[in-house]
């Protein structure tokens, strides 16, 4: 019977996967061996310490630090795979120390850390962040670094006590907010971490001005996005202007030299206004005067002789709620979609979770009217009645006589009834999309020149203040100087929409100002070709865009073995700057970096005309940089995609329903692939090759597989 026992806990604990090792972590004192310089986390403790065999069999520690918010994750490998050493992730603003968990394949930060034989850290960043009630924090260097640099200092303590007393290595990475935390970590910091790879990142001018300069755009281009994308697509005429009126092409060509990429345009239907979520109340709260006064008013400002189609964007109605709008209600009409937890703290869709959509928590209102049917990217409710009589919530969409709101105060959202007068007004939302006009800073920001007259004044009025070094500091704590211990490697993405590629270069700048010709000694910036913003396995059009998750596992590998072992990593990508856009060139033996390059033709050419029926012969010529790897997968998409694509949770897609014919090929650094391929019904189709190429040439690894893919154009005629 004690053995049967013994085997029923046995199957429990291995089909749970978890196991609590003794107390002795958590029962322990640490705060005489925890010599920290930051008082305020002074004393740590360890509330769970247990053995889970999922992903991967690891320790996972879990605790925090007294008289504080601050909560860390630790997951540790077993003792044998343990090579001294830790990565830690930092999400793009404080949220919770365990979303890691929810990642899956490629995707899985945990298993890339263990199977690699680093520890894996996260942190709550101090404490989850409040974006229903905007304000700057008390005290933001809190969740910009010292969390995480007292979480980072007290691992190696726990990691010493297990496995033994050589200090581990540290590495920090983390994307989009979580790349300004990153630099301010490694910039204000001290014998912390021994590297950084922050990804897409901005600059200290990125917010609003880069959502305000889009949103712009896409208020005015609505229209004419289609022939946009064709012009850009392959074999398209190369000229997004042709057919555009003076006001579009003014639009185009300002967000075109702030920095938005034109092929990225190809997504337009779904961008949305991403981040601007939840900087827009902080914006009209900061600089009231701007939406109140100045602009629909003041010269210099657009709303004072506005256009035709600024007023046709414009509304101004006057209705009562007819009923208060669930979340099981929208879910139901498909008025939102819900973050997933394997969307929750990535670069590209944390946002989403701050609008703080609950359950129990009205999410919008049903109206007593039909709502004007206009291009409403969002605006604000007034309330004119009633217990709130005086407020303002933001509205983030209007369909019909349905309105969603965004993050607020649940205080304030309570008093809200049927019955009560409001006023539906996009005015200030209007007014906010050329506010980047108004913030021109110095000349070092050269995509701000188009804004200035040729003596370097600012041809528009200007605000008292400038917005983005108030919102960086927000995030990192401080301002970027460029000044770090350690290496760097930068990634950046050129068709990034959240955070223009020039703004590497940026960066790039400032650490050159602060090491000189030393720079190559502790810094690299990679860019990657055909990325967007997020750090997934698969964007919303796989036959457009790739993921940059195998050029960021790479670079912390490389990082670590730059810093560890003296092997210097790859140069950095060589690149041009023209008019705001990033220029990379067409050859990786030219290009640089670690991304391989692909060039496909359709019968020798971009675009191919033929008969139905009639064979095409494809042709593509891939090149891996110098030393970085060999091609490993290769597949051809003939057809297109005409629906949305789920994520998914490995790279299966290299052969999959997208992409269902596995190209033939050995595996090198440099590959021709070639195959025909016959189209039955006339159409213009965009064949695709998505390729990966990976440093060992091992292909059947999970991780660090660097993707690009090309597209020509084939018309098919009757």
């Amino acid at each position: 019977m004690y053995f049967l026992r013994l085997l029923i806990i046995s199957i429990i604990i291995t089909v749970s996967g978890i196991q609590s090792f003794s107390q002795e972590l958590v029962k322990a004192d640490y705060s005489k061996d925890f010599n920290y310089n930051d008082t305020i986390f002074s004393s740590p403790f360890i509330d769970k310490d247990e053995r889970r065999n999922s992903p991967i069999p690891h320790r996972y520690v879990h605790g925090g630090f007294n008289n504080t918010e601050t909560r860390f994750s630790f997951y540790l490998p077993i003792k044998e795979k343990y090579t001294d050493r830790f990565f830690q992730y930092v999400t793009p603003f404080p949220d919770e120390e365990t979303l890691s968990q929810a990642g899956k394949g490629e995707e899985d930060k945990i298993s890339f850390a263990l199977s690699h034989g680093a520890y894996f850290i996260e942190t709550n960043g101090g404490g989850k962040t409040d974006f229903t009630k905007p304000q700057l924090a008390k005290d933001p260097t809190i969740g910009a670094y010292r969390a995480n640099a007292a979480s980072a200092q007290f691992s190696r303590l726990v990691a010493n006590k297990l496995f033994n007393k050589k200090r581990p290595f540290g590495y920090l990475f983390g994307g989009s907010g979580g790349a300004y935390r990153t630099v301010g970590g490694i910039e204000n910091t001290t014998d912390v971490w021994d590297g950084a790879v922050p990804y897409v990142l901005g600059s200290p001018m990125a917010i609003p001005n880069v959502f305000t300069v889009r949103m712009h755009a896409m208020r005015v281009l609505q229209d004419k996005f289609p022939q946009i994308i064709d012009a850009m697509d392959a074999g398209g005429s190369g000229d997004p202007y042709s057919g555009l009126n003076e006001e579009e092409k003014e639009a185009l060509l300002e967000v075109t030299r702030m920095g938005f990429p034109l092929k990225s345009w190809y997504g337009y239907k779904t961008m949305g206004i991403h981040g601007f979520l939840v900087l827009y109340q902080s914006i009209v709260m900061i600089d009231n005067a701007y939406f109140i006064e100045d602009f629909w008013n003041k010269e210099g400002y657009l709303g004072a002789h506005p256009s035709t189609s600024l007023l046709k964007s414009r509304i101004r109605e006057m209705t009562t709620i007819k009923s208060i709008l669930s979340l099981d209600q929208a879910l139901k009409s498909n008025l939102v979609n819900p973050i997933s937890p394997q969307e929750r703290g990535t670069a590209d869709a944390a946002w989403k979770s701050l609008g703080g959509m609950q359950d129990e928590r009205p999410i919008g209102f049903n109206l007593n009217n039909t709502l004007p049917n206009v291009h409403f990217l969002g605006g604000d409710l007034n309330i004119l009645s009633g217990n709130a009589k005086g407020k303002t919530l933001q509205i983030t969409k209007v369909v019909n006589d349905q309105i969603l709101l965004g993050p607020t105060d649940p205080a304030i959202l309570i008093l809200v009834k049927p019955g009560d007068t409001v006023q539906v007004d996009n005015s200030n939302f209007l007014a906010v999309q050329t506010y980047h006009r108004h913030q021109v800073p110095d000349k070092e920001f050269s995509v701000w020149d188009q804004f200035r007259n040729p003596d370097g004044s600012p041809r528009y009025p200007q605000r008292s203040f400038l917005l983005g070094p108030l919102f960086t500091r927000g995030a990192a704590g401080v301002l970027p100087t460029g000044k770090f211990k350690g290496k760097m490697i930068l990634l950046e993405s050129l068709w990034d929409r959240e955070a223009f590629a020039w703004q590497a270069d940026w960066y790039r700048s400032k650490v050159k100002q602060n090491l000189g010709d030393s720079l190559n000694d502790h810094f690299r910036v990679w860019y990657t070709d055909r990325a967007l913003h997020g750090d997934v396995s698969l964007e919303d059009d796989p036959t457009q865009t790739i993921s940059y998750l195998g050029v960021l596992q790479q670079a912390l590998l490389d990082l670590s073995d730059w810093v560890e072992r003296g092997i210097a990593p790859a140069s950095s990508t060589q690149y041009t700057i023209r008019d705001g856009q990033v220029v990379v060139p067409e050859q990786a033996s030219h290009r640089k970096g670690i991304q391989p390059t692909i060039i496909l033709k359709a019968n020798n050419s971009k675009v191919a005309n033929i008969k139905v029926g009639q064979k095409v012969n494809f042709t593509a010529t891939i090149e891996v940089p110098e030393n970085q790897g060999k091609v490993v997968a290769a597949a051809w998409n003939f057809e297109g995609i005409d629906t949305p694509i789920k994520p998914i949770s490995d790279f299966n897609f290299m052969k999959s329903s997208i992409f269902p014919e596995k190209a033939k090929f050995a595996i090198a650094s440099k590959v021709s692939i070639g195959t025909v391929h016959a189209f039955h019904k006339p159409g213009v189709y965009f064949p695709s090759l998505r390729i990966a190429s990976q440093r060992h040439g091992d292909d059947k690894t999970l991780f660090t597989r660097i993707q690009n893919l090309d597209r020509v154009r084939v018309v098919v005629n009757e």
